[in-house]
């Protein structure tokens, strides 16, 4: 990665002791990789518990009498639902109802709202939004955020801070002191499996970080995390979203409210449902390695898509990929992939291909 680094994780030291290079995403030096094989953090998320720092995602407070209102302005989902103590998944639109960013906002209570953003533009509309509102807008680098993924992150978890996390929901999060220190731990992931997402200061998140390898979670990079993401069918800002996609194009038409009053790209983005250009789908691809990404996809001699995330699961057998092709191309299709002098077949398949129902999140 060439990206120039301007922020830096308190965790820095612990991925590179453990063989990262701390290459950059979103201006923040990140474990892409580990001398670790990722297929062995891909097994500790599906099997135990992996954790992932996630602290290169942009935490923001907004604060004050008005904050709510330019939360609601800025983002598509009725954040008059959205009760202390609960989250929401949402996109934030360009002014011509594109996706400029994907972001989930928590009601912290107390006029006190966090939005955390990946690397698109919600910061400069945000602050367009709050332009002449009773409300204060923090950035801040110092709250990290722990991503502890597994179907033992409950227990381990649990053993160890003051609050009990099976009465936490799916998207609900609170307050707690977690091995001694002050944090908010929230029921939320990226990985497809139940996890929560640990909100701590610099100063305390490399002991809490510590304590949880002692207990048995093992750290695991990004390229862990594009497998089970992938097979989960979660999206990633700038791959398989970009401003150039409405929120029906990628399946994200259920984070926009029909309802609520106004907000940015209201009206561009209820105009485009039922004009989409391209459609998110996944791909079982006929080959026996990841693929590069940026490969092409034909039916009947004509090009229909691309593929924008691909990874190899060596727990389902299968070459997948997240890809956008033309409206209207059927789950069970077989398409012809091309690129770089490489060809074969792949299969839309359902996404997403791992725990279609959800329920290892949701339960």
């Amino acid at each position: 990665m060439t990206e120039e680094l301007s922020r830096t994780s308190a965790l820095a030291s612990r991925h590179t002791a453990l063989g990262s290079g701390l290459e950059g995403w979103n201006c923040m030096g990140t474990a892409w990789t580990y001398d670790t094989d990722p297929n062995d953090e891909h097994n500790a998320v599906r099997e135990r518990a992996g954790m992932f720092d996630m602290s290169p995602l942009k935490k923001v407070f907004v604060r004050g009498p008005d904050a709510q209102a330019v939360l609601d302005h800025l983002t598509t989902r009725d954040l008059s639902k959205i009760t202390p103590g609960k989250s929401a998944y949402l996109c934030v639109l360009t002014e011509e109802g594109g996706i400029a960013d994907d972001a989930i906002v928590s009601n912290n209570d107390d006029n006190e709202w966090m939005i955390v953003h990946g690397s698109g533009d919600t910061m400069t509309l945000l602050k367009t939004s709050a332009a002449g509102r009773d409300v204060q807008v923090e950035f801040t680098d110092d709250l990290h955020d722990l991503s502890v993924q597994g179907p033992a992150s409950l227990d381990i978890l649990n053993a160890n801070v003051d609050i009990d996390l099976a009465n936490l929901g799916y998207f609900e999060h609170a307050p707690g002191v977690l091995f001694g220190h002050p944090c908010r731990i929230s029921r939320t992931g990226y990985s497809g499996e139940r996890g929560y997402e640990i909100f701590a200061d610099g100063s305390v998140i490399t002991d809490i970080w510590d304590k949880l390898v002692e207990a048995g979670v093992m750290p695991c990079s990004f390229a862990a995390l594009d497998k089970v993401r992938i097979e989960a069918g979660l999206l990633f800002y700038g791959y398989d979203m970009t401003e150039e996609n409405s929120p029906w194009e990628v399946g994200l038409g259920f984070t926009v409210s029909r309802t609520k009053g106004d907000f940015r790209g209201k009206s561009m983005v209820m105009t485009s449902k039922g004009a989409e250009k391209v459609n998110n789908v996944c791909l079982d691809i006929d080959h026996s390695d990841m693929v590069e990404g940026g490969e092409t996809m034909s039916l009947n001699g004509e090009e229909v898509g691309v593929i924008n995330s691909p990874c190899f699961s060596h727990r389902l057998g299968k070459s997948l990929a997240l890809a956008h092709v033309q409206p209207g191309i059927a789950t069970g299709t077989t398409l012809k992939v091309s690129g770089n002098g490489f060809a074969t077949n792949a299969i839309i398949v359902t996404s997403p291909i791992y725990d279609p129902e959800k329920a290892r999140t949701h339960s």
